[in-house]
């Protein structure tokens, strides 16, 4: 067995497996047969299921944070039409096949505040939040913490709704919805009226 290949071949299985059934209904057991590595090899690399978990939550970051930027820069170089086309990548997710809603509330919901992979869930949706608000700020917005915390909770809100009632349309309404909020921003600079900024 190749070096490394291993390690890839539990972080596949767990990436596989935590995201359709969940992280506690899954055990370490079931990984180390479904990936086919020794028990020793398995606590090697991953000395506890939580260093696995947080390695999952890496392998996703990078996933859906690389397909959040795409979608954002397939939408041209103005920063206004990316804030609202990093939605197309929402609509890419809610039309996968096993779709289970974002992998960072899930993994939220299911570990306790202060704990490695809490933490990690958190660290995720900060750097979202960061990268949604340098984008305002290059929009020229008034208020681009409101306009990110708003275009956060839409996003999310629209990974959780694809994933409970399963609706395709949910994507479709938080890209419409985005539109909205950033065109209200946008407004508010340009006519000086504060009333009309998001907050």
């Amino acid at each position: 067995m190749a070096p490394g290949s291993a390690r890839d071949r539990i972080l596949d299985t767990a990436f596989r497996l935590f995201y359709a059934r969940g992280i506690r209904a899954v055990g370490v057991d079931l990984i180390i047969a479904e990936s086919g590595v020794a028990k020793a090899t398995f606590y090697k690399y991953f000395p506890a299921k939580d260093e696995l978990v947080v390695a999952y939550l890496d392998r996703v970051d990078g996933l859906w944070s690389g397909q959040l930027h795409a979608a954002a820069a397939q939408a041209g170089p103005d920063p206004a039409d990316q804030l609202v086309g990093l939605f197309d990548a929402l609509t890419a997710s809610c039309e996968m096949d096993g779709y289970r809603g974002c992998a960072f509330i899930n993994a939220a919901a299911e570990s306790q505040p202060g704990t490695v992979v809490h933490d990690r869930t958190v660290e995720h949706k900060r750097r979202v939040l960061a990268w949604v608000r340098g984008l305002a700020v290059e929009a020229g917005v008034r208020d681009p913490d409101g306009l990110a915390r708003s275009l956060t909770l839409l996003l999310d809100g629209g990974l959780a709704s694809g994933a409970l009632d399963a609706d395709p349309q949910a994507a479709v309404l938080a890209r419409a919805s985005a539109a909205l909020l950033v065109d209200a921003a946008r407004k508010a600079d340009w006519t000086g009226d504060a009333s009309l900024a998001v907050r």
